[in-house]
Parts: structure tokens; sequence; C-alpha cells
């Protein structure tokens, strides 16, 4: 169903199931998939595609612009998986061509009021971010990551799988999986152990990243301390996740108890 006060474009690919409420706009390359809600007042445009189940609530902006000045209105996408809320005033961009032409956003996340995914972000599933977040350009969330409400994260920044983002924190340094992360600029403040636990992990891997997180961040030399990890750690699968964060190729630093 398709308010008759909607704008879509004859040569927008929109399935039969979708509802469009009044005012909104789609524009000529926009793709949506099956059972997709898009409240009133919405605008969709750009090189996009919105898979199934996608709920978008009025005034939100998807697919519009790239706000980067090096940004020449070259043909860049923003790709969005399935059965994700986009709240009122939410604001999405498609990548750009520094940055490899693509934002992508995975399944079941919620993107809560006036959160902002820049360019070439690349956020996974089951993600939360609440009200006021902006993510700058490059950012990277791995899965069930939860950022709460007025933190801003900088870009080029990681964010590791179930790692924890507490309010009103400003992310400067990446976040290792399953890390707790706070402050005025963000510094580690332990684990994620509730996270953890609802999850269901093992109670013994557990207890081995909380032992490993104390010998990885002994010293500020995080490299030589994980050199000096023994045999047992480095079989915890979570531990082995935490290490391969670490060493990876970055653009930020890693945020640490000493940040």
């Amino acid at each position: 169903m398709i308010d008759n006060t909607a704008i879509v474009d004859k040569n927008a690919k929109v399935h039969s199931s979708v509802k469009i409420g009044p005012y909104s706009v789609i524009g000529p390359n926009v793709e949506i998939s099956e059972n997709v809600i898009i409240h009133s007042h919405v605008n969709i445009s750009g090189y996009t595609k919105i898979g199934k189940g996608n709920i978008i609530y009025p005034f939100a902006s998807i697919g519009n612009d790239p706000q980067d000045l090096k940004y020449k209105g070259e043909k860049t996408s923003l790709e969005v998986g399935h059965n994700n809320k986009f709240r009122e005033y939410v604001t999405v961009n498609p990548g750009t061509v520094g940055g490899g032409g693509l934002t992508r956003i995975g399944n079941n996340c919620l993107f809560m009021i006036s959160s902002h995914v820049a360019h070439d972000c690349n956020v996974g599933n089951n993600v939360i971010i609440a009200n006021n977040v902006p993510l700058g350009g490059h950012v990277t969330l791995e899965d069930n990551v939860v950022i709460g409400g007025n933190s801003a994260v900088q870009q080029f920044t990681r964010i590791g799988k179930m790692a924890m983002i507490g309010g009103m924190t400003g992310v400067l340094h990446d976040v290792i999986p399953y890390g707790l992360s706070t402050g005025n600029r963000n510094s580690l403040q332990g684990l994620n152990l509730i996270g953890l636990r609802r999850a269901k992990f093992e109670n013994k891997d557990i207890l081995g990243l909380s032992e490993a997180y104390k010998e990885i961040f002994a010293t500020k030399n995080i490299t030589e301390n994980i050199s000096k990890l023994n045999g047992s750690f480095q079989e915890n699968p979570l531990v082995k996740e935490v290490i391969e964060f670490i060493m990876k190729d970055k653009k930020r630093s890693i945020s640490t108890p000493f940040s």
C-alpha cells in the first residue's frame, strides 16, 4: 500500500508488499524488498538497497549524499540488510570512492532517534545505537555492539563484537571485542560480562578471558604482554578473538585502561 501523497519514482524497484506512508519520497535508484514499512515523511534516495522487514520511521533520511567535501556525485551505494529499525530523524549515508564506495548495515539492528551512520561505515548484526549517536566515516561495528546515548564515534574507529560503550562517551580508540568502554574520551573499563553471560558463553571461557584481560593490559606494552600469554589462554576462543582484533591493521589506537 502506497499513500497517494507519497512520491515513488517510476524507476524505483519496490516490492508490492511494501507500505509507504504520506509524503515520503523514494528515488529512482532505490530497491526495497518485501514487507518493509516506511512511515510518513521519509526520504530514501541514492543507489540504496533495503532488505526485508525493515521499519523506517518519520523524518528519516536514508541514502542521501555523503557529508564529505571530497564527494562530487560519484555513483556509490548503501546496502541495508533485514529487520532493522530506523527511528525518527535517523540519517544514513552511502559510501565514497575513497572508502570503497559502500556503506553496509547488517540485520536486526536498532538505530534510535537522531543517530547517524556516515559514509563507508560497516555495521554488523544485532547492533543497538541509542539516541543522538553519530558514527563518523569508515567506522566498523562488529556484531552485537551496544552504544549508549549521546556518544560519538570518531572516523576509522573499530568496535569489536559484543562491546558496550557507555552513554556520553567520545570514542577515539578502537574497543576490543567484549570490552566495556566509557569516559569523556574513551578508556577501557573491563569486560561486558553481563553480555557474555546472556549470550551463554561457557563459564570457563569467560573466566579465561577475564584472566587474559588482566595479562594483556598489565602494562602499556600490549604487544609484549600478548607475546607472554601462555598456551591455555591461546586456546580460549574469546581470547583469540580479542588478540586477533588487537593485532589487525588499524587506523586508531586500542582503547586501554590507561587511555
